[in-house]
């Protein structure tokens, strides 16, 4: 198995523990369990939203959102992706229809490893951003996308399962 290989499996994970949440009520999926201010809807619609915005960065193609933006209907909130929201801008991201955030996070991931299957070793290798240290390269970036979306889905999950 390459890294190439590697990248597209790991990308499955956080799809696979989102599709295997237990069907949670609209209430559920925007409650805000001990309130805490990121509902099971907050960290789904996130894990999409960071893939997106950094996959789009790294390739030059649009965002999945340009699909999704209407049938979520969250206004400007929305179009970020959640990095720094308040208390009170976390609780205006509301999605009642736990399908579609499964949906986005799937398209999101679904352009991650098809971006994947153009790249090469050497393509991950590649610095990307020099303000780091150490500097950081395609795949490190790639990685850290993935990681960040595993760490949310599971954070989901916990929260799901205490709701459910």
């Amino acid at each position: 198995m390459n890294s190439i290989e590697l990248l597209t499996d790991l990308a499955q994970r956080p799809l696979q523990a989102a599709t295997a949440l237990p069907r949670l009520t609209s209430d559920q999926l925007n409650d805000h369990l001990g309130g805490h201010p990121n509902s099971v809807a907050w960290l789904l619609w996130h894990s999409g939203r960071e893939i997106d915005v950094q996959l789009s960065d790294l390739t030059g193609r649009p965002q999945q959102w340009e699909d999704f933006r209407e049938q979520f209907d969250l206004g400007k909130p929305g179009d970020g992706i959640g990095l720094g929201h308040t208390p009170e801008e976390a609780t205006q991201i509301r999605v009642d229809d736990q399908q579609i955030l499964i949906d986005y996070l799937e398209a999101t991931l679904n352009a991650f490893t098809d971006y994947a299957a153009t790249l090469s070793e050497a393509d991950l290798g590649e610095v990307i951003d020099e303000n780091w240290t150490p500097v950081v390269t395609r795949g490190a970036r790639m990685v850290s996308i993935v990681d960040d979306a595993i760490q949310h889905v599971g954070q989901a999950a916990f929260v799901a399962g205490a709701e459910a």
